[in-house]
């Protein structure tokens, strides 16, 4: 119930506690909290019985924690009938990127190579050079009909 609650808390909790209803009130009040918790806890189990009678036998399996979409998925993903285990052992994404990065750089290996003589610039820009503005002219021509 209080998984993500780390001991630092804790003590600042029971700090606190103390320090709010007193040291002589404390057990009163934690006998009181956990009473309550019981009795939410037996009339959700209650409620939940009787969801399971109103429905009637087919649903006697029924969880409700698999109204919660990852554990529908993750019941659904482990009955396999799709074949989905041998879809996702054949995808190897490690691998796949692997091959693309060394596919880069044999690339940029290539090109680096081939602009090594004097003059080739092949496929390189220069980014240092401002690009030239479009002459007035090239504009393409306006048609009223398109707008």
């Amino acid at each position: 119930m209080f998984n993500d609650i780390g001991p630092l808390e804790l003590v600042t909790i029971v700090v606190l506690a103390v320090l709010v209803f007193g040291p002589d009130k404390l057990p009163k009040v934690v006998q009181d909290v956990m009473r309550t918790i019981r009795k939410i806890r037996e009339f959700s189990e209650s409620a939940k019985q009787d969801i399971r009678n109103e429905l009637g036998p087919e649903f006697k399996d029924f969880e409700f924690e698999d109204l919660n979409p990852k554990t529908f998925l993750r019941k659904q993903l482990e009955n396999d009938d799709l074949g989905l285990k041998e879809i996702r052992n054949g995808f190897d994404l490690k691998k796949e990127m692997a091959e693309i990065t060394d596919a880069v750089h044999s690339r940029d290996a290539e090109i680096s190579a081939g602009s090594a003589s004097p003059g080739s610039s092949a496929g390189r820009v220069d980014m240092t050079k401002k690009p030239e503005a479009p002459a007035r002219d090239d504009r393409p021509p306006f048609d009223v009909d398109a707008t």
